[in-house]
């Protein structure tokens, strides 16, 4: 096959992201709720799965049809060219959900969509009673959304958040996608300082590195795409050296990471070396109120503790007015801090620029976006 309808799934209220990375990419975004569909080659799977810093996963869409009866949905399935995909020996496992749909059971809808491919494939094959699935992994996924069914491949594996550098982590990590997207929505670029004054593992300051320097988020992990016999290993291949050639590893960065926890800045030491990054980010044990410089046009993003625990409210006020206190002597940077606490601009002592509604899981959360001045063209 020599196109693909592709889908890229992202957590809501990021899609435009992903949106602009796909179209970076050189393919044309659909943007809807949650997903972002492109067409394109092998080469496409290949370099989305590299490039995509935002997106949950890549998959390939094999078909879409309306299916209000289980007759409907196993018939409509089986139409579908899946031994284009699926070789005699995939193991094909199938997932599903169901959201406002007349075929509300999901372990029936799964159930029949396996059974529905099973028998086009033994059928194409020429093969009687039950296929072995001892070869490749082609994870399915059978969704439907009002009554609208949409059957996919995961091309991906593991979550595209899995770079493979994090050695270790906090109590409550930030996804490296989420992290991605939060350096992405801010004014920073790669010339200016950038600081994340509770950096826990090192997650933010380590995905701006990579942002900063060009470098590809999947560069250093496998695909489960990259084991489909119908996937020449030349792709790949390819797709990495395209990514080498691109990265711009003499850029030059000033990036910091703190946090009052020593133990979280040895993790996001060893993080950082993991990423091959140990040498371009600098992390201090330091609290948010001891932060001074003189440096000008920063950035800074935090993503401090939330306190949905009643018994914490008092000291994350304080240190949300701590933030307040010490960045408004910072006039010329841009101040970009993700919470769920409400009564954050109050706390804070100012207002946002802007405010933007993200989910990190399923815990929805604001974006609160100081933006400082533009920083002047002949500023050295």
């Amino acid at each position: 096959m020599d196109e693909f309808q592709l889908v890229a799934t992202a957590a809501s209220g990021l899609e435009a992201i992903v949106g602009k990375e796909v179209q970076r990419l050189g393919y044309t975004p659909q943007v809807e709720n949650g997903k972002v569909f492109f067409k394109g080659d092998k080469m496409a799977i290949a370099r989305a799965n590299l490039w995509l810093r935002v997106a949950d996963r890549v998959k390939i869409v094999v078909g879409e049809f309306e299916a209000k009866t289980f007759d409907d949905l196993f018939e409509k399935t089986k139409a579908l060219p899946w031994e284009d995909y699926l070789p005699l020996d995939a193991a094909f496992p199938v997932a599903g959900k169901s959201v406002k749909s007349t075929l509300y059971s999901v372990p029936d809808c799964q159930a029949l969509v396996k059974k529905a491919i099973v028998n086009r494939l033994s059928e194409k094959y020429r093969r009687s009673g039950r296929l072995m699935e001892s070869g490749a992994l082609f994870k399915i996924e059978v969704a439907l959304l009002k009554d609208r069914v949409t059957l996919t491949i995961d091309t991906s594996g593991a979550g595209l958040h899995k770079r493979g550098y994090r050695i270790d982590q906090g109590g409550a990590p930030l996804k490296e996608t989420m992290a991605a997207a939060l350096v992405l929505l801010t004014s920073w670029h790669p010339d200016r300082p950038f600081y994340d004054p509770v950096c826990g593992s090192g997650t933010i300051p380590i995905e701006a590195a990579m942002i900063g320097q060009n470098i590809a988020p999947g560069f250093n992990r496998e695909f489960v795409s990259e084991t489909w016999d119908w996937m020449p290993q030349r792709i790949f291949e390819e797709a990495r050296q395209e990514a080498e050639g691109l990265a711009n590893y003499e850029q030059k960065l000033d990036i910091m990471g703190a946090d009052i926890d020593h133990k979280m800045i040895e993790i996001a030491k060893q993080n950082a070396i993991e990423a091959g990054l140990g040498d371009l980010i600098s992390f201090k044990q330091m609290q948010v109120s001891d932060f001074t410089t003189e440096k000008e046009y920063g950035v800074i993003v935090a993503n401090p503790p939330y306190g949905e625990r009643l018994e914490d409210e008092t000291s994350i006020k304080k240190l949300y007015q701590q933030m307040g206190e010490v960045y408004s002597t910072l006039p010329t940077w841009s101040v970009y801090v993700v919470t769920s606490y409400e009564a954050f601009e109050e706390a804070y002592g100012k207002k946002a620029t802007k405010k933007r509604k993200l989910y990190n899981g399923y815990l929805r959360t604001d974006y609160y976006q100081y933006w400082g001045p533009r920083k002047p063209r002949d500023y050295k």
